[in-house]
């Protein structure tokens, strides 16, 4: 039998360079069927002064994404230390994406408990595999 893989553990929320390392782990633990490169979003710490400028650029590029259609196969990884804004990305992101568009493409939130439902009741219709893993 194949090893559980190992358990990650997240570093101080304003270690950005931690938190990059650390996401790259959890989407490679994650990929399951996905057949393609992950694409993966992430925000800095909200400590950071570029943050709003961050926000604002990953939001557009989501946008964007979702336009032009996901195809089956793909993963889109979404993480930070900001987990609410992260989850509040993810909803200004997906509200205009068709119901049930999305089937064959895995969505990965990894952040906090308490963002999870939220982010899943915004993903799940859109008919992605929805996948929650705890920053913890």
């Amino acid at each position: 039998a194949a090893a559980a893989p190992a358990a990650l553990t997240a570093p101080a929320k304003d270690d950005n360079a931690g938190w990059k390392k650390y996401l790259q782990e959890v989407v490679g633990q994650n990929l399951g069927t996905t057949t393609n490169s992950p694409f993966l979003y992430y925000l800095p710490p909200e400590s950071d002064a570029e943050f709003a400028g961050s926000y604002e650029r990953q939001l557009e590029s989501v946008k964007t994404a979702l336009a032009r259609g996901v195809q089956p196969g793909n993963m889109l990884a979404f993480g930070s230390s900001a987990s609410s804004k992260m989850a509040d990305l993810i909803d200004a992101a997906f509200k205009d994406v068709a119901p049930d568009s999305m089937k064959g493409v895995r969505v990965l939130f990894i952040g906090n408990a308490a963002d999870n439902a939220r982010v899943q009741t915004i993903v799940q219709p859109k008919g992605a595999e929805y996948i929650f893993v705890e920053a913890k």
